[in-house]
C-alpha cells in the first residue's frame, strides 16, 4: 500500500493520493507479472532448448568456482558462521515469516544476541559438521565473524544485524559466477560484509562477481499492513497471492532459487518479489532458463525445506507443500519423492523455520548425502535409494534458521552444464 506522509489538500488530497498511488500500484504489479509471464512463454513458443544452441562459456580450468546444480561431487564449500548471531528486530516483514508462537520471543530479544548457551552448542555442531566435510575431501571456507549487535541506519530504515549463518541465503554460483542477493530483511542488508573477503579472493582468482540491484528497503517495499493473525490467514493470502514485499523494487534471497543445470527453479516468497526473478531471468538468459513454480505453502520463503532437488531427475518434494507445477516433472521423466514426517521434538526452539529442515539436506555428490544424525526415518528413505548417508547433529543450528544445506553455498562441484528438464 502506497504511504502518503505530507501532501497538501487535507484529508480529502490524502484519499486521492492514495487511490491513485493504489491503482499505479496495482497496475505496476500487474505489468511485472504480465512480463514475466509473456517473456516466458514467448521462450517457450520458440525452441524450448534455444538455451541448448548457444553453450555457456565454461568455466576457465583453473577458476576456483563452478557449480551447475545441486549433486556434482562436491569439492569446495562455504560454511556459515553462528558467532555473535543476533535476533532481528520484530518488524513487519519478520513478522510475516515467523510463526506466532514465537513473536513474544522476537519481541522480547530483538536486537540481541540468541540464548547464549543454546549459540554455544550451535557453533560447536558447525564445527563439527566443517571437521566432517574435511574429512570427506571437501575444501571449507568460512565468512568473517561480525559484531551483529551494531546498529545502522540508512536514509529509509534503521536496524540491528542478524548473522553470517546461511550463505545459502545470500548468494547463488551458477557456474562460475557467484551472485550476491539483495535480501528482503533489513536486517540483513549489510549480511554481505561478512562474505566479502572470500567472495574478493574468489574473484581474483578468476571468478565472475556479480551484485544484484540493493533495494532502498524503504517502508513501500513492505505491505505494512500484511493481515496475519493466525494459520488461517496466512493459508488464505497465500492462496490469493499476497505477500508481506511488494513490487516497489526488486528484491530476492538466493535461498528461493535451486538449480538443475540450465534450468534454475525460483518461488515468489516473503522475501522474493516477481522484480527481483525477473532480474534474474534477464541477468541469466540466454544460457539459463528460470522457471516460477509455487505450493500449497502458508508462509513461502526459501525453497529448499519444500522442493530439494538431490540428483538428475530425482527431487524431495514436501508433502505438506505439494507443488502446483509438479506435472511439469512427472512429464519430464522425474522422479518425485516424499520424504517421511520430521522426528525432530515439539518442544525443540525454532525461531526461523519448521521441523522440514529435515529434508534440507546437502548432497556431497549422487550418491552421499549429509543428513541429520536424529532423523533416522529419512536415513533409511536414502539407503533405499542407494544413497550413503553422512550423519552430522546439527539441531541446535537448526534453531536459528537452517539445514545442512541452508548452512552451505557450494562453490565448486565437479561437473557439466547440462539439460535435465527436457
Amino acid at each position: 500500500m502506497l504511504r502518503v506522509r505530507c501532501l497538501r489538500g487535507g484529508s480529502r488530497g490524502a484519499e486521492a493520493a492514495h487511490y491513485i498511488g493504489s491503482r499505479l500500484r496495482g497496475a505496476f504489479t500487474g505489468w511485472v507479472q504480465r512480463t514475466f509471464q509473456s517473456t516466458q512463454a514467448a521462450a517457450a513458443s520458440q525452441n524450448t532448448c534455444a538455451a541448448d544452441d548457444k553453450a555457456a562459456s565454461p568455466a576457465p580450468k583453473d577458476c576456483p568456482v563452478c557449480s551447475y546444480n545441486e549433486w556434482d561431487p562436491l569439492e569446495e564449500v562455504i560454511v556459515g558462521r553462528a558467532e555473535n548471531a543476533c535476533v532481528p528486530p520484530f518488524s513487519v516483514e519478520v513478522k510475516a515469516n515467523t510463526y506466532e508462537k514465537y513473536w513474544g520471543f522476537y519481541q522480547k530479544f530483538g536486537g540481541q544476541g540468541f540464548p547464549k548457551d543454546h549459540l554455544k552448542k550451535a557453533i560447536a555442531e558447525i564445527e563439527e559438521m566443517c571437521n566432517i566435510l574435511k574429512g570427506e575431501g571437501v575444501i571449507v571456507k568460512r565468512p568473517d565473524p561480525i559484531d551483529w549487535s551494531v546498529k545502522y541506519k540508512t536514509p529509509d530504515f534503521e536496524s540491528t544485524g542478524m548473522y553470517g549463518a546461511m550463505p545459502r541465503d545470500i548468494l547463488l554460483v551458477v557456474g562460475n559466477e557467484i551472485i550476491e542477493a539483495p535480501m528482503a530483511w533489513r536486517a540483513r542488508f549489510f549480511e554481505y560484509r561478512a562474505y566479502r573477503r572470500l567472495i574478493k579472493d574468489y574473484f581474483n582468482s578468476g571468478a565472475k562477481w556479480t551484485t544484484a540491484p540493493k533495494p532502498t528497503m524503504a517502508d513501500e517495499l513492505y505491505d505494512q499492513n500484511y493481515p496475519i493473525h493466525s494459520v488461517e490467514d496466512r493459508h488464505k493470502l497465500a492462496a490469493q497471492g499476497k505477500f508481506v514485499t511488494t513490487e516497489f523494487e526488486p528484491c530476492f534471497d538466493a535461498a528461493d532459487f535451486i538449480r538443475a543445470g540450465r534450468d534454475i527453479f525460483v518461488q515468489r516468497s516473503q522475501v522474493t518479489n516477481y522484480m527481483g526473478i525477473e532480474w534474474m531471468r534477464r541477468h541469466l538468459a540466454p544460457d539459463y532458463r528460470v522457471h516460477i513454480i509455487s505450493f500449497k505453502d502458508p508462509n513461502p520463503m526459501h525453497i529448499d525445506a519444500t522442493f530439494n532437488i538431490i540428483g538428475p531427475g530425482l527431487v524431495l518434494s514436501n508433502p505438506d507443500r505439494p507443488c502446483h507445477q509438479i506435472e511439469l516433472f512427472k512429464k519430464a521423466g522425474w522422479t518425485v519423492i516424499q520424504p517421511p514426517v520430521p522426528l525432530i521434538p515439539d518442544d525443540h526452539p525454532l525461531w526461523m523455520s519448521s521441523k522440514w529442515l529435515s529434508m534440507n539436506v546437502l548432497m556431497l555428490d549422487e550418491k552421499r548425502v549429509m543428513v541429520d544424525a536424529n532423523e533416522t526415518s529419512i536415513q533409511k528413505m536414502f539407503e533405499k535409494l542407494g544413497i550413503s548417508t553422512v550423519k552430522v547433529n546439527i539441531r541446535h543450528a537448526n534453531s536459528l534458521g537452517g539445514g545442512f544445506h541452508c548452512w552451505t553455498c557450494d562453490i565448486r562441484r565437479r561437473g557439466t552444464l547440462q539439460s535435465y528438464l527436457g
